[in-house]
């Protein structure tokens, strides 16, 4: 069954490259026809596949183009020694030439089209819930899991959570009342949209019903959602992918039931890490399966029995996982479920992986792989051993 490509990229961001497996990048070369100091000054300059965690990055809140400031804050703990001091515009160039690298002509054309249809329904619909647009932590989140996050441990974490297998962890996490209003926004919304005949762009290729929540004013929002409320625990249960360097994220809705999507195929998540909460409604069934976690490589490869879980959703609680844990949706018997999921990713990461050949730190294939190959290490070492004690006695 190929999962790849079955979920829509539809906003991922091919930044920077980070690394070749031996701690830095290749020089990089100008794109022609753009001019930089930057690039004429530090041509020769690698960036570090290991980020200068003492560095404190400079501010890009007011850089306004194709990357969120995020991602300039993240890439310049990456640059070489001698840049870090630099001029703060020397920085930005020489990022914004290695960035244009790695971000086609076509593909922007395509993030531009989108941010106009945005500022269009931006310009155009008026919220009905405003208060949502904005973080309101103790009205949106439950008391227990502020405290989880106010003392940012892993047992503080632990102690508001099971993990039905590994890598996936469940805790209850938003109020009622943010669930209520947020259903109500989504549902106000798709009307406008009908209203207004206006195309509404699904959250992905795979989902023909739900809504973008990005689309339509929530972005700053779910932006401090990720950076305050997820990527805390993302920092201490998955740094093997860039838990603790999310920078960006996907932001929707997702509607099962009669005359919605009814259940959802096998895949893989384009994210990093993914919270998935059930917002409600009343329902039966629509229970999600997991089955390993794989890289590019492995993703087609045989489950194994202790891969196997099923989660059974509940109103206001969470699922954490592993973008790239293999999962999918059981059909939603009766009722209407809606979900709200935040795909959160690492720019940083994304680049760092390219350079990467041994998964084996997250990826449940690589990991069975190097054991067999660890395991026949040791039998071909007993038997050259006892080949060798056998010679000796003769």
């Amino acid at each position: 069954m190929a999962l790849d490509g079955q979920v829509e990229r539809r906003d991922e961001v091919q930044e920077a490259a980070m690394g070749n497996g031996n701690g830095v990048a290749p020089p990089l070369s100008r794109p022609a026809g753009r001019p930089s100091v930057a690039t004429a000054a530090y041509a020769e300059r690698r960036l570090r596949l290991n980020p200068n965690t003492e560095h404190k990055p400079q501010d890009y809140s007011d850089v306004r183009g194709e990357y969120a400031p995020a991602v300039y804050s993240a890439l310049e703990r990456h640059l070489p020694p001698s840049l870090l001091e630099a001029d703060r515009d020397v920085k930005l160039h020489f990022m914004q030439d290695i960035l244009a690298r790695y971000w086609p002509q076509g593909e922007r054309n395509k993030v531009q089209r989108h941010k106009e249809y945005r500022q269009r329904i931006l310009h155009l619909y008026k919220p009905l819930h405003q208060e949502l647009y904005n973080m309101h932590p103790s009205a949106f989140f439950l008391p227990t899991f502020l405290e989880a996050v106010k003392n940012n441990t892993e047992e503080s974490f632990r102690s508001i959570m099971t993990e039905p297998t590994p890598g996936v962890y469940s805790f209850s996490m938003l109020q009622p009342t943010f669930c209520e209003m947020l259903l109500e926004e989504v549902e106000n919304f798709e009307k406008w949209v009908h209203a207004m005949k206006f195309k509404i762009m699904r959250p992905n290729t795979m989902n023909k019903y739900g809504a973008v929540l990005d689309d339509f004013g929530l972005e700053a929002m779910l932006n401090q959602f990720m950076e305050q409320f997820i990527a805390p625990i993302s920092k201490v249960f998955y740094p093997e992918v860039g838990g603790g360097t999310l920078d960006s994220h996907h932001g929707f809705v997702v509607e099962y039931g009669k005359d919605r999507d009814v259940e959802l195929g096998f895949h893989v998540d384009d994210s990093e890490v993914t919270l998935n909460v059930c917002l409600g409604k009343q329902f039966s069934g629509g229970e999600l399966y997991f089955r390993g976690i794989r890289c590019e490589n492995h993703v087609n490869s045989e489950t194994q029995q202790e891969e196997m879980c099923d989660y059974s959703h509940v109103p206001g609680r969470a699922v954490l996982h592993h973008g790239r844990h293999r999962h999918g949706a059981r059909a939603t018997s009766s009722g209407l479920r809606i979900n709200l999921l935040l795909w959160c990713r690492s720019s940083v990461f994304r680049e760092m992986k390219k350079y990467q050949k041994d998964f084996s730190s997250w990826c449940g294939e690589c990991q069975r792989e190097k054991r067999e190959r660890q395991s026949q290490s040791v039998k071909a070492t007993k038997l050259a051993f006892l080949r060798g004690a056998g010679g000796a006695m003769i």
